[in-house]
């Protein structure tokens, strides 16, 4: 009877485990610097279209933001993409509402990161 309910126990911790790497709608996750000069998991416009736009070409404003997970999407090779949304309500640079991220990827790359 022991080895059952450990058994059970142990199962039910690995599920719980597992089910937190997955991002939920309303999660709440912050942008970081990028590793080089520009993002490359996370779906932000390139350097000239916001030459185009008239906007300051860095990133700098973007470092930093708190941004809520607006819609979960997993592709068919199992990998999951967020769309993203300014905790703020702001538009990134001015124009975008939403931007698109690898979740996985960003992660690992420490583009994104999950607050404390």
């Amino acid at each position: 009877m022991k080895k059952l309910f450990f058994t059970l126990l142990f199962l039910g911790l690995c599920i719980s485990v597992n089910a937190q790497d997955q991002p939920k709608i309303g999660d709440i996750l912050e942008i970081n610097e990028p590793y080089g000069q520009q993002y490359q998991y996370v779906k932000l416009p390139k350097p000239n279209i916001l030459k185009k736009r008239g906007v300051v070409d860095n990133y700098k404003s973007v470092c930093g933001n708190k941004v809520v997970v607006e819609d979960v999407k997993t592709k068919k090779d199992g990998t999951t993409y967020v769309i993203l949304k300014k905790e703020d309500g702001s538009k990134f640079f001015g124009f975008l509402s939403t931007v698109k991220a690898s979740y996985e990827k960003s992660i690992d790359a420490g583009e994104l990161s999950i607050p404390k």
